[in-house]
């Protein structure tokens, strides 16, 4: 395994714990050597002792002495500029040096640079010969988020990436899909007949989909996002793999393209908005200011560390998402991301229509409809919300919750995305990864929102909620436009 940007905080904070915690349940394949790519120059004892600090610190397992100084020594650093061939032809002597000492033959190449040189790293593979794999042995690449900024670039990639590699041969890596929670979405919805029947538009009033954030800037990371914006670096990706996960069909088999191809089908279905107004009156951006979180007062998003005075780049979006088929006609998905919000959660929660209320909860819709909840991080699990009698003479309704958590359920905490993800690459499983079409799709969506913003008179306006809000009333005002309003967490 090659990681580029092995110098970076995706391979000490996650891939190389990730591969210790494996080797910790004893799957990791005992011949695998893991070759760190980077431009600062270092040895390979020195990887290896800056990778143990921060390990000791993350690692979900813990930290165990033995096991790391077996597993470290599978560790190597190999120092060269992304453009330099030599650079290449000195990493494919060291990968045929360590295939002669039992390494085996086969080749995972994950992209964890910067974007901008995405396309350099898979030339230079190229010109190296190291995107094919010897007979019998395979090659394969990872990609790293963001796999583009909009649909041109997003094509132009995949356009690199398939004279380098097939299809088949490409992971586009969403860590959203390796949680736990999000992977049993397709077993809650068709292992379970009280479900299975009801998952349509006949029972199912709305669905919210909530990824809320409570950190802002913090690492120095204004500079990346003031030029992403949650519109790309959260609901493109994340966000529209989840909807699509609760939206598709049932897929044919539990093959990587048999559950792709049900997926691509809902992005494909995805309601156009018609112009800039259409977008305004779907879609909510905003900004935080200054507020309190956690008792603790924070700076507005304009006053953060490399934030323009005057950025116009949002830090909130809330959305509605129409999907035009049989099964969800009528039925509207509603999105809202965002920094600097009460918490830090992710979750689903399928309303369903509420029952007559002839019997009972006269008075009280909200109170009696059924709640289907999700939880993708942090406490995983699924909740239910039902109705239930109070005890006493008078016939009074609650709501009550059936709650399941994976931690207490199954007695230990879920494994972290990376180490599903990284098992399933090495395996050749691409069930968890995005396809090329389905990317395109999804910016083709987010494509024409991102436009409405920058035209002239752009629509929505930005809109602003103070720090540890959860949103600003515009977010409110969407849903209740249609009688509805947000889950609250």
């Amino acid at each position: 395994m090659v990681i580029f940007g092995a110098s970076g905080d995706l391979t000490s904070r996650k891939l190389v714990p990730a591969l210790y915690n494996i080797a910790a349940d004893g799957e990791l394949p005992p011949t695998l050597k893991v070759v760190g790519f980077a431009r600062r120059a270092k040895s390979h004892e020195s990887f290896r002792a800056e990778l143990e600090l921060v390990n000791r610190a993350v690692s979900r397992q813990g930290h165990d002495e033995p096991l790391w100084a077996s597993f470290s020594q599978s560790l190597f650093y190999h120092q060269s500029e992304f453009e330099d061939a030599a650079g290449y032809a000195r990493l494919a002597e060291l990968l045929d040096a360590l295939d002669a000492q039992g390494a085996g033959g086969n080749r995972l190449f994950y992209l964890s640079t910067s974007p901008e040189y995405f396309q350099v790293v898979l030339e230079q593979l190229k010109a190296a010969g190291l995107h094919r794999a010897a007979p019998g042995k395979w090659a394969r690449l990872v990609i790293e988020k963001p796999f583009g900024t909009d649909l041109e670039t997003a094509q132009r990639l995949n356009l690199a990436v398939h004279e380098t590699f097939e299809e088949k041969d490409t992971y586009r890596i969403d860590h959203y899909l390796g949680k736990e929670t999000a992977q049993n979405i397709m077993v809650l919805r068709f292992a379970n007949a009280i479900f299975e029947p009801i998952w349509n538009n006949r029972y199912i009033d709305h669905v919210q989909i909530t990824c809320a954030e409570n950190l802002g800037m913090e690492g120095g990371r204004g500079g990346y996002y003031d030029k992403a914006g949650c519109l790309r670096d959260m609901v493109q990706n994340h966000l529209m793999q989840l909807l699509s996960l609760v939206a598709m069909e049932p897929p044919t088999d539990l093959s990587a393209d048999g559950v792709r191809d049900e997926k691509v089908k809902v992005f494909r279905s995805l309601r156009a908005f018609k112009d800039a107004a259409d977008v305004g009156r779907h879609v909510v951006r905003a900004q935080y200011t200054e507020g309190t979180i956690n008792g603790k007062a924070v700076a507005g998003y304009r006053q953060e560390d490399r934030i323009p005075a005057d950025s116009m780049t949002e830090a909130y979006v809330a959305m509605r998402i129409n999907i035009d088929t049989w099964r969800w006609e009528g039925v509207p998905f509603y999105l809202r991301v965002g920094k600097q919000l009460p918490k830090k959660t992710t979750e689903i929660s399928v309303h369903f229509k509420r029952p007559p209320l002839v019997l009972f909860n006269r008075g009280a819709e909200d109170e009696c409809a059924n709640v289907l909840v999700i939880r993708i991080q942090p406490d995983e699990g699924i909740s239910l919300r039902i109705a239930s009698k109070i005890p006493g003479p008078a016939v009074r309704t609650e709501r009550v919750k059936m709650d399941f958590q994976y931690s207490t359920s199954f007695g230990k905490a879920s494994p972290e995305a990376y180490e599903r993800l990284l098992l399933d690459a090495m395996s050749g499983d691409a069930t968890l990864f995005a396809r090329g079409d389905e990317v395109e799709h999804a910016w083709r969506y987010v494509d024409v929102i991102a436009r409405a913003w920058q035209a002239e008179s752009a629509q929505p306006p930005m809109t602003h909620y103070p720090a540890g809000s959860w949103g600003p009333p515009e977010a409110e005002e969407l849903l209740k436009q249609d009688g509805r309003s947000w889950r609250r967490l």
